[in-house]
């Protein structure tokens, strides 16, 4: 309970003033219901002719010492009074009118005590899926490169949904539930406190019971959602790779591997719901028997000691009977919220997740690149592998250097670190002067263009792709950002011109097409200082041309940095860094490092050789 107790405290505080009006409608609804059943008394008194003369020989004064006393005199004296002006049947009447009156006030409360749940219920579940969301986007690269892709969206889809269909769900049952429990429960005190005293050495058996098979319902629901991420997994990656599955005809060995883990998840949610489901039929159970133990007990009362009236007896059982599906309810929550505070936890998973890319307290701030991008004696490591060891690199205002080398030898790592996708573990990363870690985020990456080897478009038109990030571009400025990266006569030519949508990353263009939009989209934002990563290493011929052309433009009067295997698209450089394993071992420009003789020679030999 102490975890349920901590979601709410996170997330319901904005949304108090609805839970404070079902509270309200609640106490409404409880005292109403309590009231209209009080109608009962009377009605049975006449029919069975059951009256009590001695009771209402006159009206009595109120005396907290003798509640009931006063209570139960007046109610027959009122009811003797209208037996008497208006005969049986008229009076059965009026107590039928009240009783219909009262229930629906009853009903009437209890509707807006569900209805201003419904804010509650739906406002948190908006707001655990936007903190998830601001959190998936602010959380640095390296979070992502250790969680798969369809466990994260398992966690925004399916667990949050778990937790909406079991935590809020219970919202109203946990503040409806134990306002009618506390006035019904008043009410049996108030009747009969010998009956009452009983019924209560009864009811912790019960909840005994009910906690019992509760406590088994958490471990098994973490299971079942674990699989069920795997589940999301298998559909991302299967999605994400059908072209290579069917080049090596793995269709069967994927349909296997899916059918597993989703044999594997239905399973456990199998026995997950099967124990669920045990609620309903337990609660109805031993309700019936507590019911059944305190009629005889009441009885005994009734016939033996004269303790109380048969109609109050009635009366008793009906406010007994009544509480007992507030208890039920109760109890189904207590099934349903293990299975949501399971859900809770994989969520706070990526909520709790360290964000290590932090802003300074009193970050600088600045609008333009001046002078210099420089890498003082930089070492990066991902765990305990270094990566990048001893960088020193300054990159002046206006130049263009470029990264060359194996696979692994660190250069995509190097410029990671410029924006601060990454932070170093050792030496500093410094622009104009200012160690960017004291900079402000945005500011920082506002000054810095990228060009990647993948072109990561959005399944949007092609003006939104052009413009993303740039909310203030006009119709004008996107048209020219893509004449100048050669994607202008592509763009007009299709359906609908600059309003066409591009398909999901991009997917109905051609792989020289999307680097075009990608280049459009940097030369739009019009940064002082770009990053090249491998931008045409997987065009074809012509497609590279055309995108060296358009980069071309792009880099004239920027600092640019560019990595690239393909060393013929560098060679005019201002100059060349070779990285081999974490280390720069080699720089100067195209003609000097081929003097050279060592990494940089080889890696042009091997290309013209190719």
């Amino acid at each position: 309970m102490r975890e349920f107790i901590n979601v709410l405290r996170r997330f319901v505080p904005p949304y108090k003033k609805y839970l404070v009006l079902s509270v309200v409608f609640n106490i409404l609804s409880a005292v109403l219901n309590i009231f209209s059943f009080a109608a009962l008394i009377p009605i049975l008194q006449i029919i069975f002719k059951t009256g009590d003369g001695k009771a209402a020989t006159g009206w009595m004064a109120w005396d907290w010492g003798n509640a009931q006393e006063v209570l139960m005199n007046n109610l027959n004296y009122y009811v003797n009074t209208l037996l008497a002006e208006h005969g049986q049947t008229t009076t059965l009447l009026f107590i039928g009118l009240f009783l219909a009156f009262t229930t629906m006030l009853k009903t009437g409360a209890y509707f807006l005590s569900s209805a201003t749940i419904v804010p509650i219920r739906t406002g948190v579940v908006r707001d655990i899926r936007n903190q998830l969301y601001r959190k998936i986007t602010a959380l640095p690269l390296g979070f992502f490169s250790e969680e798969r892709k369809g466990d994260i969206i398992a966690r925004m889809s399916g667990d949050v949904q778990e937790i909406e269909s079991s935590i809020m769900s219970s919202l109203d049952m946990l503040f409806k539930n134990p306002v009618l429990i506390v006035a019904y429960f008043t009410t049996l005190v108030f009747i009969s406190w010998q009956l009452t005293v009983f019924t209560l050495v009864i009811v912790p058996v019960m909840g005994w019971f009910m906690g019992f098979v509760g406590r088994k319902l958490k471990a098994k629901s973490i299971k079942a959602q674990s699989l069920w991420s795997d589940t999301m997994s298998v559909v991302e990656e299967t999605l994400g790779g059908l072209r290579i599955i069917k080049a090596f005809c793995a269709e069967e060995k994927m349909r296997q591997k899916f059918d597993r883990i989703n044999t594997g998840y239905r399973n456990d949610i199998m026995h997950v719901n099967i124990r669920q489901q045990l609620a309903h039929p337990m609660s109805e159970f031993l309700g019936t028997v507590m019911i059944v133990i305190v009629l005889w007990f009441g009885g005994v009362l009734v016939l033996n000691y004269h303790a109380l009236s048969g109609p109050t007896f009635i009366y008793y059982m009906v406010i007994l009977y009544s509480i007992i599906n507030p208890l039920k309810e109760f109890s189904k929550a207590g099934y349903n919220i293990p299975k949501g505070l399971a859900s809770m936890e994989r969520v706070d998973k990526i909520l709790m997740a360290d964000d290590s890319i932090k802003e300074s307290d009193h970050p600088q701030h600045i609008q333009q690149f001046e002078h210099q991008i420089e890498l003082r004696n930089v070492s990066f490591r991902y765990g305990d592998q270094w990566v990048l060891r001893h960088i020193n690199l300054t990159i002046p205002k206006g130049k263009t250097i470029a990264l060359v080398g194996q696979s692994g030898s660190g250069k995509s790592t190097l410029v990671d670190l410029i924006p601060r996708y990454y932070d170093v573990q050792e030496g500093e990363v410094l622009i104009d002067g200012i160690n960017v870690k004291d900079l402000g985020i945005q500011d920082l990456r506002q000054l810095i263009g990228n060009v990647n080897q993948e072109a990561i478009l959005f399944n949007d038109s092609f003006r939104n792709n052009i413009a993303f990030g740039v909310e203030t571009a006009t119709d004008e400025q996107v048209a020219e950002a893509a004449r100048i990266a050669n994607a202008y006569d592509f763009i007009m030519q299709s359906e609908q011109q600059f309003d066409t949508n591009i398909g999901d990353r991009g997917g109905r263009l051609s792989g020289g097409q999307r680097q075009r939009v990608s280049i459009a989209r940097a030369i739009l934002k019009n940064p002082p200082i770009l990053i090249l990563d491998e931008a045409t290493s997987a065009l074809d011929t012509e497609s590279e041309r055309l995108v060296q052309d358009a980069l071309e433009r792009l880099m004239k009067q920027r600092t640019t940095i560019a990595i690239a295997h393909r060393l013929s698209t560098i060679r005019n450089a201002d100059e060349i860094c070779v990285l081999h394993e974490g280390h720069i071992v080699e720089r100067g420009t195209h003609e000097s490092l081929l003097a050279m003789d060592g990494f940089y020679k080889r890696l042009n030999d091997m290309q013209n050789l190719g």
